[in-house]
C-alpha cells in the first residue's frame, strides 16, 4: 500500500509546486487532486498545460493518484444528471492526459422527500456510474464511487449502486467513515458488502481509535491491495507539514 493525500481540505490552498514540495518533504507518495481548488488542475487546461502538470509531478517524483471530482447523479432533473455524466467523462479524459489512474465521483442523496423510492434513485445513480465507467475505460481510467452522502453512504445502498453500475471499471472508494463500524466494533459487515469492489481508500484521523484502522489495513493486505490510502485530513497551512510528518509515522506504525 502507498500513502498519499487528498487536497479536499489539507492542500486546498496550495499550488502544484507546493503540493509536490510538501509530499516530498514528508514521505507522501501521491495525491488526489480535488477539483475547484487553488492548484487549478481542471478540464479547462489546454493540452500543453496538461502536459506541463504531468511533467511537473513526474519531475518531483510524486504520483497523481486520481482526480477528486464532485460529480453526482441523484438529481430528479434529467438534464442535471446528464450534465454530471458528461462532466465525469471530460474529467476522465483529463485524468488520462495527466497519466493518473482514476476519477472519484460520489452519490450524495436520495429523493425520498419527493416521493421517489430509494431503489429507483440508487438504480439511477448506478446506471449513470456504469455509463461513466464504460466511457472512462476507453481512455484507461477507473471510476471510483466514494462511500458518501448522509443517506447513500450506507453499505447496503453503496452495494446496490455498484451492482446497478454493472461494469468492471466501476469501483468503490472506501471512505473510512465511522458508519462502517458495526455494533461489534468491526467493519466486517461493511467489508462483506463493499470489500470486493474497493479501488481506492480514503483514510481520516488515524488517532481516532474508535475506527478499527488495524483491521482495515489487515483486510486490504488480505486482498492484495497495493493502491493508495489517501489522507483526508485538515490542517492549518502554517503547520501542515509538521502534521504530515506525524501522520506518516503513525501510518507506518499501523503497517506492522
Amino acid at each position: 500500500m502507498k500513502l498519499g493525500m487528498v487536497t479536499y481540505q489539507i492542500g486546498k490552498d496550495w499550488s502544484v509546486a507546493e503540493i509536490i514540495e510538501k509530499c516530498q518533504a514528508t514521505g507522501f507518495q501521491g495525491v488526489e487532486l480535488r477539483t475547484t481548488h487553488a492548484h487549478g488542475v481542471e478540464t479547462t487546461l489546454s493540452a500543453d498545460e496538461r502536459a506541463a502538470v504531468k511533467q511537473q509531478f513526474a519531475d518531483g517524483g510524486i504520483e497523481i493518484a486520481g482526480i477528486g471530482s464532485a460529480f453526482e447523479y441523484h438529481s430528479d432533473d434529467a438534464a442535471t444528471v446528464r450534465e454530471n455524466i458528461e462532466g465525469t467523462i471530460e474529467t476522465a479524459q483529463l485524468a488520462a492526459d495527466l497519466g493518473c489512474p482514476g476519477v472519484k465521483v460520489r452519490p450524495n442523496g436520495l429523493q425520498l422527500d419527493k416521493g421517489i423510492p430509494e431503489e429507483k434513485t440508487l438504480e439511477q445513480i448506478g446506471v449513470s456510474v456504469g455509463e461513466c465507467a464504460k466511457a472512462a475505460a476507453d481512455v484507461g481510467v477507473e471510476i471510483r464511487v466514494e462511500v458518501h452522502g448522509r443517506e447513500t453512504k450506507v453499505p447496503s445502498r453503496m452495494r446496490s449502486i455498484i451492482d446497478h453500475a454493472d461494469h468492471d471499471n466501476a469501483y468503490l472508494c472506501w471512505n473510512s467513515d465511522f458508519g462502517e463500524v458495526g455494533d461489534d466494533g468491526t467493519i466486517q459487515e461493511a467489508w462483506h458488502l463493499m470489500g470486493t469492489k474497493v479501488g481506492l481508500v480514503h483514510i481520516t484521523e488515524l488517532w481516532k481509535t474508535e475506527y478499527p484502522w488495524r483491521e482495515l489495513f489487515s483486510k486490504l493486505k488480505g486482498v492484495g491491495y497495493e493502491g493508495y490510502t489517501l489522507a483526508e485530513i485538515s490542517a492549518a497551512n502554517d503547520d501542515a507539514e509538521r502534521l504530515m510528518h506525524y501522520y506518516k509515522a503513525l501510518w507506518d506504525a499501523y503497517q506492522h
